[in-house]
């Protein structure tokens, strides 16, 4: 049922292994990854973390994201890492640490040709400030993190539907489902007519299920659960001399 998807699925992970394996796999046809999956993966040195990634990864759009707060030097930093490949997506914060808009940075980064990816977007007033600030950009990606708007208890879809209506003019100005949760997102995300999913390791090694019988998800529940207990060694031993408890009489309470 994959094969009838029109969204395109991103890896995102910083396990240069993994990302090796993925490269290999049809379904996936990119990569993003960022400094907190960096630092869970143990790299130590960034740049070179990055260019050994793309020495594997040639002909996929990979994206890498700027450490600075400060503006200034996020620009330098958006520099550097477009210089790494024609691949390279750069990652900007919508805004920085400080809640100031990242928004003026993005067109000028636009303006100079660099391929951007602007991250951690929420709102919809976030998104109408950043779509025009990107219509000189060679190519850009919105993401929206909409698993996060999920986590806040809120529905994403309408800020996702919103988007889309907003860059139908910027075909050149795709968007980015970031944060899934659940396999579900995917077809979520696909029926919406995003453009690109990110999905990690635990996602995508459940993409296999989409479109199963339910009936035989069931059963297969079932012998998991039975699998297990007898793997364990788990008993319940069985009492010979249990009676159901008696029922008591229901006693209707007067209108």
């Amino acid at each position: 049922m994959t094969s009838n998807f029109r969204i395109k699925i991103f890896g995102d992970g910083a396990d240069k292994e993994a990302i090796a394996k993925l490269n290999q796999n049809p379904l996936i046809a990119g990569f993003t990854t960022n400094p907190t999956l960096m630092r869970k993966a143990g790299v130590v040195d960034y740049k070179h973390f990055a260019l050994e990634v793309l020495s594997i990864v040639k002909d996929k759009p990979i994206s890498f994201e700027v450490l600075s707060d400060d503006f200034v030097e996020m620009e330098s930093q958006a520099r550097e890492i477009a210089s790494w490949g024609d691949n390279v997506y750069v990652k900007i914060p919508i805004t920085n640490t400080l809640k100031e808009s990242s928004v003026p940075l993005i067109a000028r980064l636009a303006a100079l040709g660099v391929k951007l990816n602007v991250t951690a977007i929420m709102t919809i007033q976030q998104i109408e400030a950043v779509i025009p600030a990107l219509r000189a950009a060679s190519s850009a990606y919105v993401s929206v993190f909409a698993g996060r708007i999920a986590d806040a208890g809120i529905d994403p879809e309408p800020t996702m539907r919103k988007a889309l209506e907003l860059m139908k003019e910027y075909p050149h100005i795709e968007l980015l489902w970031a944060s899934p949760r659940e396999v579900f997102n995917v077809v979520q995300a696909d029926k919406l007519g995003c453009h690109i999913i990110t999905a990690t390791d635990d996602v995508l090694k459940k993409l296999s299920s989409i479109g199963k019988d339910l009936e035989q998800f069931s059963l297969e529940t079932v012998k998991m659960f039975y699998d297990d207990a007898v793997a364990a060694g788990y008993q319940i031993k069985a009492q010979t001399d249990f009676a159901p408890p008696a029922v008591q009489p229901v006693v209707m309470s007067p209108n």
